[in-house]
């Protein structure tokens, strides 16, 4: 039967060297931060729990110390198998240091493990990842030298090649949600998303192990069954919190849990290059089109879409489960008012792997000769895919879109819309080989996928003989603004070969 306990009492209740999955997403939506918090608490007082191992599907934090921060202190965890990583600098700290066994993991593929090892079956078996990082042939997601497990594996089904990422023991998994009646059943009617949160309980109960649900309160009354999203019999511990948020925007607010319909101010507008490659980029839509927007300079293009009036032209989506609606941008990504729909996580990502999508836009850190793209380790830093790689399998059409260069980059518009390199970056982001395959050209070119690849001051195109340059910004010169300050030498398209010899 389910017990009500302060949330140091439920920390209290997790011994050392167990597997603890939580929920959560930036933003603070279904973060249990009150529970990670008194964990927190009870290690740096007595040091235990400690060897913990942690999971976690999507970013978890505030960057200030919440979410996964709350665990990234030496000692307290051995291992963590994360999504995303960039909410918790202390956690990227300890895995770049190899002060702990760090795994990352398609967030998409984390999401899913969960409820396959809720189900029973031998893990995830997907193409998702392949040729990538994730791929063993590539480390198997492996961030240093201290991991040495194999998490996945390469099999061969129908002459074809997937990746099976292996089920993993749940002892316990800590959630969040609105409120929980007496017989533990858990609404997320009043949160902005529902998350993975009924797949982290199922893999926990149905490992053996148990769920632990902070809430705000208890339900008032009768909930209706519709809205029970975790049944109690699923929930071991339930921790009232009042203090307990929506996220980190809001105490409440109903147009983000779609519990009702409200007026909304325009988007803010996108600034400097984040505009440029924004409205460059946008340009690649059709109509009626299924699209993804992914975190960073993709999250401008809803609003520069907007103030074109072409707000309602397309079905726009985000891995946590949001359908339409006003999408909002910076760290409450994943979110919007007056949505149409609101999905668990775990169902969005099999639409989107599943190839539910037309076209989708992605950040991009660095690119090679290869067409490969690096957004999960940028230098020693580990960032993680989040739901990238998920995404990017399924799509048909893939948009990235990132700065030229890096550190010290300043462009300028000027009135004739011609663009002026105020300062170039000193780090090059068209490189010869990059860092970390986040997403592998071969692979995509064996998909038949058209992919482009949108920068302030130059246009690229994947094609089966490599990347080609496509187009250049009014105002930069071809050969020394981007030909002298690529490492490679891409194929460069025919008409600006030509206007380059008459110029």
């Amino acid at each position: 039967m389910n017990k009500w306990m302060s949330a140091e009492a439920a920390a209290a209740s997790i011994p050392d060297g167990a597997t603890v999955a939580i929920t959560g997403s930036g933003g603070g939506l279904l973060e249990p931060d009150a529970v990670l918090a008194a964990l927190e608490t009870r290690f740096l007082q007595t040091g235990h729990p400690c060897n913990l191992t942690v999971v976690h599907a999507l970013g978890v934090g505030d960057g200030q110390g919440s979410g996964l921060g709350r665990f990234a202190h030496a000692g307290m965890v051995k291992r963590v198998i994360g999504g995303h990583w960039v909410w918790s600098s202390a956690m990227q700290a300890l895995a770049e240091s190899g002060q702990i066994e760090g795994y990352s993991f398609p967030g998409g593929v984390i999401a899913t493990l969960f409820r396959e090892i809720g189900a029973g079956r031998p893990g995830v078996i997907t193409r998702v990842g392949l040729r990538t990082f994730v791929d063993p042939r590539l480390g198997g997601g492996k961030l240093n030298a201290v991991t040495t497990e194999d998490l996945v594996e390469l099999i061969e089904i129908g002459g074809d090649e997937y990746l099976r990422f292996k089920p993993i023991k749940i002892d316990f998994s800590i959630v969040m949600a609105s409120s929980a009646d007496d017989r533990g059943n858990l609404s997320t009617r009043r949160e902005p998303a529902d998350l993975d949160i009924y797949a982290v309980a199922l893999a926990a109960h149905n490992s053996g192990g148990k769920v632990i649900a902070q809430v705000k309160g208890k339900s008032a009354g009768h909930v209706p069954a519709r809205l029970v999203r975790v049944p109690g019999v699923m929930v071991d511990v339930t921790v009232e919190t009042p203090a307990q948020r929506q996220c980190a925007i809001s105490d409440y607010d109903a147009t983000l849990s779609g519990e009702s319909l409200g007026e909304t101010a325009d988007p803010d507008m996108p600034e400097g290059m984040r505009l440029i490659v924004a409205e460059r980029a946008a340009q690649e839509l059709g109509t009626n089109q299924s699209v993804n927007f992914g975190f960073g300079f993709p999250g401008a293009i809803p609003a520069v879409l907007a103030q074109q009036g072409r707000g309602s032209e397309y079905w726009g989506s985000v891995e946590q489960g949001i359908h339409r609606g006003a999408m909002l941008d910076g760290p409450m990504f994943g979110t919007a008012r007056n949505a149409d729909a609101i999905v668990p996580s775990v169902d969005q990502f099999d639409f989107y792997s599943g190839g539910g999508i037309d076209i989708t836009f992605l950040g991009m850190g660095e690119f090679d000769q290869e067409g490969n793209v690096n957004v999960s380790k940028l230098g020693s830093t580990v960032v993680g895919p989040g739901g990238f790689m998920d995404i990017a399998q399924g799509a048909r059409k893939i948009v990235f879109c990132g700065a030229f260069e890096a550190k010290g980059l300043r462009v300028q518009r000027k009135s004739d819309d011609s663009l002026e390199i105020v300062s170039p970056g000193s780090v090059p982001k068209a490189v010869k080989r990059v860092r970390h395959v986040t997403f592998s050209g071969l692979q995509a070119r064996l998909d038949g996928k058209e992919v482009f690849y949108v920068t302030e001051r130059a246009v690229f195109k994947l094609d089966p003989l490599g990347v080609r340059l496509i187009e250049v910004a009014k105002g930069i010169d071809m050969q020394k603004d981007v030909l002298a300050r690529m490492e490679f030498a891409p194929l460069v398209d025919e008409h600006l070969l030509e206007a380059s010899i008459a110029h």
